[in-house]
């Protein structure tokens, strides 16, 4: 297991609440040793004019994923996560009354600057999203 901190998804969603995360519907649905999933509505907090997914929930979900991947692989409470570079290729669409779901796996976790890969697909699989964040671990102000 990667994970410095041991997550629940209890723990995990009990976070989002009166966030942006809980405002899009992202619910953290699965833990592996190496990877976190999260699921999103495809409905109007997350839908563009055409009612297919907006790219910006689908980087906003993998922000989520990577952000909370590396505060789980923090090696000290004086450490925080902060996110330097992200980019997403939307390779696909979702249609509204969907659900996408992210999956984060490491890149690099190094002692001061991660990256991840985050794959978004559809309930059929198909790859809508990907997408890889560059994260900075710095000193907790």
């Amino acid at each position: 297991m990667i994970w410095k901190i041991v997550p629940t998804l209890e723990a995990l969603n009990a976070t989002t609440p009166d966030t942006m995360v809980g405002n899009l519907g992202i619910e953290f649905v699965e833990i592996g040793d190496d990877f976190l999933v999260a699921k999103m509505p495809v409905d109007n907090r997350t839908v563009q004019p055409f009612r297919i997914l907006h790219g910006g929930a689908s980087v906003a979900l993998a922000e989520t994923l990577g952000s909370v991947a590396a505060l789980l692989c923090l090696e000290s409470a004086k450490s925080q996560a902060v996110g330097l570079e992200i980019n997403a290729n939307h390779l696909s669409s979702a249609r509204e009354g969907s659900v996408v779901f992210g999956t984060v796996r490491a890149v690099r976790v190094g002692r001061t600057v991660h990256v991840w890969a985050i794959d978004i697909k559809d309930e059929k699989g198909k790859l809508v999203c990907t997408s890889r964040i560059t994260i900075a671990i710095v000193e907790r102000n």
